[in-house]
């Protein structure tokens, strides 16, 4: 049991954090290369529609993939629960490397004709399946495998790895776009990441499948409390678990996408810099969000989960005005300073976020439970934030406006948070006890049973 001898020794947890940490990067790697090559794959799939439309009809079969998220938690979120968190987590790696490299070669509209979207939005449905069960079950496997007094700097990992993979893809698809002709990147290049990514996520799976399963599912299964009851009953039992992993979910996938994904476009067409130069702010920004993500690791183990939520919730609502203001100034240094401002605040929720969804949720229902809760937030609430900012940069005319989406979430998150959120630092991941949420205000660090 963590915190009484069986935590994995140095070298495991290192394996532990390399196997998970080419899973995730894998899941986030794809998401962003279909992001950044979106106008480039509607003309291939779309090619008798306008560009405007060409750009619309790729990123809605892109927010299907949204949809799909909480069905994959639902079916995969059981089986970490009852198979252990090794079993869902390779399946969702197995399904997405194999729908990535379908997607690296699916056939264009001029050669299989209304096929070819067809097959998109099934890949795209897949990979939102797949993403479904692979948030959720890394963070659980990451947590579960860390020293009681690192878990905030392990579970960071996560967080990390998914800003370094989509750092990754914003920099192969610059690269891509100066180093190609128009014409040999519409017709082959943006294949080869996808293509050449989809190794990647076999080795992940490799790496996967020789791991043990983590020491908490192990000690529940060798004292036979593996829960077997129905997707129905847990949700009964752990709907305040649920109910939070929903509102910090909520604030940190809209902030997330702000950072990962509306970032470029609002450079590109708000703020008026060249495709090339917005890739680069983005990688930048990225790899600074990235770093950040390591310092709030630190921060959650020294300070606790609930108190750098709550930091991470009113930093977006405090700053998120001046650093869309230090966007729109067109000034590189500028930008750069504001889109810090925001991973800085993404940092902190984010890192928060992902220990919370673990330690908030008893041991035998832990993967259903968060896995539901932090879907349930991305596919309704995070996951049309980019459309959403761009609908009221459009309607406005104000490149500031676009804030109001993420301060409006934070807003209604807060009093949430800050009343029924309880500080889980010291938690037995083994115990089947749910934490007390009315605690919250009262007791800063709850005590369990280790």
């Amino acid at each position: 049991m963590q915190g009484a001898g069986q935590t994995p020794a140095s070298a495991d947890l290192k394996r532990v954090a390399i196997a998970v940490g080419v899973g995730n990067f894998m899941e986030w790697f794809d998401w962003g290369l279909y992001g950044f090559f979106a106008v480039v794959i509607g003309k291939q799939m779309f090619p008798n529609d306008t560009p405007a439309t060409q750009i619309l009809a790729t990123l809605a079969i892109f927010a299907v993939g949204f949809v799909l998220r909480p069905l994959g938690g639902i079916v995969l979120g059981p089986i970490g629960d009852k198979h252990g968190r090794k079993v869902a987590l390779s399946i969702s790696l197995l399904l997405m490397g194999i729908s990535t490299a379908f997607l690296g070669l699916l056939p264009t509209y001029a050669q299989i004709g209304i096929w070819a979207p067809i097959l998109l939005l099934v890949i795209r449905c897949i990979q939102g399946f797949s993403t479904g069960g692979e948030v959720t079950g890394a963070n659980a496997f990451l947590v579960e495998s860390a020293p009681m007094e690192r878990r905030g700097l392990v579970g960071s990992i996560g967080s990390a790895t998914s800003a370094f993979a989509l750092m990754m893809a914003s920099l192969t698809a610059l690269i891509f776009t100066t180093t190609l002709s128009p014409a040999d990147l519409e017709s082959w290049g943006w294949r080869i990441p996808f293509i050449a990514a989809a190794p990647l996520s076999f080795a992940g799976l490799y790496l996967r499948l020789k791991l043990e399963d983590t020491p908490v599912f192990n000690q529940i299964k060798r004292e036979n409390r593996i829960d077997h009851s129905s997707l129905w009953t847990k949700i009964r039992k752990d709907y305040r678990p649920i109910l939070l992993t929903f509102a910090v979910g909520a604030v940190q996938g809209v902030g997330y996408y702000y950072l990962a994904a509306f970032a470029v476009n609002l450079l590109i067409v708000s703020v008026g810099l060249t495709r090339p130069l917005a890739l680069t702010i983005s990688t930048i920004t990225l790899a600074i969000y990235l770093c950040l993500c390591v310092v709030a690791g630190h921060l959650v183990d020294k300070y606790g989960r609930r108190s750098l939520n709550i930091v991470g919730t009113i930093g977006f609502i405090v700053l998120l005005v001046p650093a869309f203001k230090l966007i729109s100034t067109g000034d590189v240094t500028l930008i750069i300073v504001g889109l810090s401002m925001i991973a800085l605040c993404q940092s902190l929720a984010s890192v928060s976020t992902v220990v919370l969804m673990v330690e908030l949720f008893p041991a035998g229902s832990r993967s259903t439970g968060s896995a539901t809760g932090f879907n349930l937030a991305n596919v309704l609430i995070s996951g049309p934030g980019p459309y959403v900012a761009t609908w009221l940069g459009v309607v406005t005319g104000n490149p500031i406006a676009p804030a109001g989406y993420l301060i409006a979430v934070s807003v209604i998150a807060l009093p949430i948070i800050f009343r029924f959120l309880p500080e889980t630092k010291g938690r037995d991941l083994a115990s089947d006890d749910v934490p007390d949420v009315n605690a919250a205000p009262r007791t800063a660090a709850p005590q369990y049973r280790h």
